[in-house]
Order: C-alpha cells, then sequence, then structure tokens
C-alpha cells in the first residue's frame, strides 16, 4: 500500500484516472491495523480498477482537516477527483464492498 502525502495527495488521488480508496490512519490506532487485511483483500480483487494509498493523518494534518478526519479509521473512496463514499470505523470487509463498489 502506497504512503500519499499533503503534497503528493492531488497527484496521486485527485488526478487519477482510476478510484482511489485512501485509508486515513496512524501507527498507533489499533482499528486502523484490524482493517488493513479487508482492504488490501479488496485491492486485490479490484485490481487494475482501484488503486488503494494510505495517510499517515499525524504527519499530514493539512488532509484529515481538509476531509473531516475526526476519527480513526477512516477511509474515503474517491474518483474523478472527489469524494464519494466514506466508511468510519472499524467495518467488515461487507461494509467497504457495499458503499465503495458501485464506483469501482
Amino acid at each position: 500500500m502506497d504512503e500519499v502525502t499533503d503534497a503528493s495527495f492531488a497527484d496521486e488521488v485527485l488526478a487519477s484516472p482510476t478510484p482511489v480508496i485512501v485509508d486515513f490512519w496512524a501507527p498507533w490506532c489499533k482499528p486502523c491495523e484490524a482493517i488493513e487485511p479487508h482492504l488490501l483483500a479488496l485491492a486485490t480483487e479490484w485490481a487494475g480498477r482501484v488503486r488503494l494509498v494510505r495517510v499517515n493523518v499525524d504527519e499530514n494534518l493539512a488532509l484529515s482537516g481538509r476531509y473531516g478526519v475526526l476519527s480513526l479509521p477512516t477511509v474515503v473512496l474517491f474518483a474523478a477527483g472527489e469524494a464519494k463514499a466514506t466508511v468510519y470505523g472499524a467495518q467488515p470487509r461487507a461494509r467497504f464492498e457495499r458503499d465503495f463498489g458501485p464506483f469501482v
């Protein structure tokens, strides 16, 4: 999973020709660790149709503020430069499939 920063977000996510799932996380966040296998599995299943990246909220405060990340994990699907769907908290894989699937 690639890391995206305040500096690279526009090029890596907003300008992406394919949808991008952005995992807002922190190294100390245990629920973030819990959902990582779900996100990696979906990225593998949807390979070629979606990209998975993550943003360390401790190191990229501008992005966290811009997208209203108030709790972790927060996972946002971006398509055509816009946030299309957001999943808050540690959720089962089915929730990510349901919310993100229509955009992939």
